[in-house]
């Protein structure tokens, strides 16, 4: 067992009853103060711990780590270091954390120095995002779908579970938590009309994932098994993929993904390591019919993360509208990775790969609106009497994940942003 994911461990920091981030978690992040520029952090109870602060007080002398690695916008250059480095470090900071450990505890200058209460900052993107892979992966999704725009009997496409079918995405547009975006305009095609239009999605969605990033590179012409995929993966995040169906639906024969889904991708702003979520592994679906030797795994390599999103229209309450679990995934990251390495692609420190909407086995579970409102013919009724068949202007869409076992919580804050009427 990794010594920072002991369940008896405690801090002298305050951490709440039913926090995402106690002491078995630290999860690394970008934030700012009002008197401070953007650095690295931890978060630790509903506070974080400022490393750049820790280190220039000789916390991590025994690291020998230059002042740039944390006085820095993104994660890049710290995960650069090496996940078995980058979880050395955690394990350091677990210590400083320790109740039992007066090396901070005890130093009150310290302490007010390198802790910041959560209200009193604000988080900034976590990672420089090079390149972006969105996987579709959850074979009661896509068996959804499939049903919906073909028919039960040929939901799922002849490759689908021979492998991880994914697309390249856009980058530049993905976007922290709390980054509210408009509504975008694209051509549509409505049923009765024979010309396609010009004009704002009217069929903006959501979609329920969970991404992982690249903690170590590789050349031109390497593979990645799945065996040492883990290696490879630094640590997860949640992230909701929007999706306007409209122009999607008018766009994406033949080639896929384009404008109707590069436009803004939400993430949440703290990374939690996958040495964090290892307690949680979990086995996933029996994959029917084998796949082929280079996709074959050993052991549990799903997680048992659970998810919940909730729509929150202006001026009103949260909703519920869904609970699903990322262990719902028919493919696992390192399968994904392993795939998408298989031709000798080669993949660089903080790329970012997300999993595909995440629906479970009941309607309840289902990742996005397309499937909730099963294709807008059963609206959602919310507290406030509205109803929606997809998300409408100024609601706000919150994604919250967490894994729970032997009384630990391992959460992930949350991934949310604003839908605002189209410029």
């Amino acid at each position: 067992m990794i010594e920072a994911n002991d369940p008896s461990l405690k801090s002298w920091v305050e951490v709440p009853k039913g926090s995402d981030f106690p002491i078995q978690n630290l999860p690394f992040g970008i934030f700012k103060t009002q008197s401070s520029n953007a650095r690295v952090g931890v978060a630790i109870g509903n506070q974080v711990l400022d490393l750049l602060i820790l280190n220039k007080l000789g916390f991590f002398d025994d690291f020998k780590i230059h002042d740039s690695v944390f006085n820095n916008p993104y994660l890049n250059d710290l995960i650069a270091l090496g996940k078995p480095f980058c979880g050395a470090l955690r394990q350091r900071i677990s210590k400083l954390l320790n109740i039992n450990n007066p090396e901070l505890r005890d130093n009150k200058n310290a302490r007010l120095k390198v802790l910041n209460f959560s209200y009193n900052v604000q988080m900034q993107m976590p990672i420089k995002v090079g390149d972006y892979t969105d996987f579709y992966s959850s074979m009661d999704h896509a068996t959804n779908v499939g049903t919906m725009f073909r028919d039960p009997a040929n939901a799922l496409l002849p490759n689908w579970k021979h492998l991880p079918v994914g697309y390249h995405g856009r980058a530049s547009s993905i976007i922290v938590s709390d980054t509210p975006f408009h509504r975008p305009k694209g051509q549509t095609k409505p049923a009765d009309s024979d010309l396609p239009i010009f004009g704002p999605s009217k069929l903006m969605d959501f979609e329920l994932e969970v991404a992982f990033v690249i903690g170590k590179e590789t050349k031109l012409g390497e593979t990645i098994s799945t065996e040492e995929a883990s290696n490879y993966i630094f640590g997860l995040a949640l992230f909701n993929d929007w999706s306007a169906r409209d122009i999607q639906t008018w766009e994406y024969v033949p080639l896929g993904p384009f404008l109707a889904k590069n436009f803004a991708s939400t993430i949440s702003p703290w990374i939690v390591t996958l040495d964090a979520l290892e307690p949680f592994r979990t086995a996933g679906y029996k994959q029917e019919p084998k796949v082929l030797p280079y996709l074959k795994y050993k052991g549990e390599k799903n997680i048992d993360i659970q998810l919940e999103v909730f729509i929150q229209p202006e001026n009103g309450e949260d909703n519920l509208i869904c609970k699903s679990n990322y262990k719902f995934m028919y493919w696992t990251m390192e399968q994904q990775l392993a795939h998408h390495t298989s031709n000798g692609c080669n993949i660089n420190i903080c790329d970012l790969m997300a999993s595909g909407t995440i629906s479970g086995p009941t309607p309840d579970s289902y990742g996005s609106m397309l499937e909730l409102s099963w294709k807008g013919t059963k609206p959602i009724t919310l507290k406030d009497g509205s109803e929606r068949k997809f998300i409408n202007d100024n609601d706000t869409v919150t994604i919250r994940g967490f894994s729970e076992k032997h009384g630990v919580r391992i959460g992930f804050g949350e991934a949310k942003g604003k839908l605002l009427k189209s410029l």
